[in-house]
């Protein structure tokens, strides 16, 4: 994946309701624990009509699976 590739896909919407990007979301994330909830909730959002979850979800999931290796590759 090239690097324009990566930002086009980082930048996209993960909540279109909140306007929360895909970015914004991993930021987030950093501190809020380990569920899409913790993550709107340290955004001051909440969700609204709930189809970003799943999806934010699946993006929690990669995150936590890259921290995992990090730690191992340490």
């Amino acid at each position: 994946m090239s690097a324009s590739e990566r930002e086009s896909s980082a930048s996209m919407y993960i909540c279109i309701c909140n306007a929360i990007r895909e970015t914004e979301f991993r930021t987030a994330a950093l501190g809020a624990g380990c569920n899409a909830a913790g993550v709107y909730e340290r955004l001051g959002k909440r969700p609204q009509c709930g189809q970003c979850l799943d999806d934010a979800e699946d993006l929690l999931g990669e995150y936590r699976s890259a921290c995992m290796n990090r730690r191992i590759a340490a």
